[in-house]
């Protein structure tokens, strides 16, 4: 794990500049969606994951640290996340929460919980 959530881990295989939109995003436990989009801004590095009827079309932010491994041939993203975990996270609301640091702030309170095991 990376000392931040809002970074990719070096061994996750990303590489600046790769394009994740529409990769399957695969938790410990199954498929959660899809990357509706994505950021590697420095500090604040996430998916924005598409749940589609999973948990009812719900987005969730999902910090770039907790990605693990990215397969690019079969454009898939491994996050170290039960479903559970994903479904339970904070709502995201896409006009308010993007770029509020204190929305930032508490996802990285929320997935940091399970970190300390």
């Amino acid at each position: 794990m990376s000392d931040s959530l809002w970074g990719y881990q070096p061994s996750s295989g990303h590489s600046t500049g790769a394009e994740l939109t529409g990769y399957a995003v695969e938790a410990t436990d199954g498929s959660i969606g899809k990357v509706d989009k994505h950021s590697e801004e420095a500090g604040s590095a996430h998916l924005l994951v598409d749940t589609g009827p999973w948990i009812f079309g719900k987005e969730v932010l999902i910090p770039a640290g907790t990605v693990t491994r990215i397969d690019h041939a079969d454009e898939k993203v491994y996050v170290d996340l039960t479903k559970d975990q994903v479904k339970d996270s904070p709502e995201f609301d896409r006009h308010r929460h993007t770029e509020d640091p204190a929305y930032h702030q508490e996802l990285s309170s929320y997935y940091m919980a399970f970190r300390l095991r």
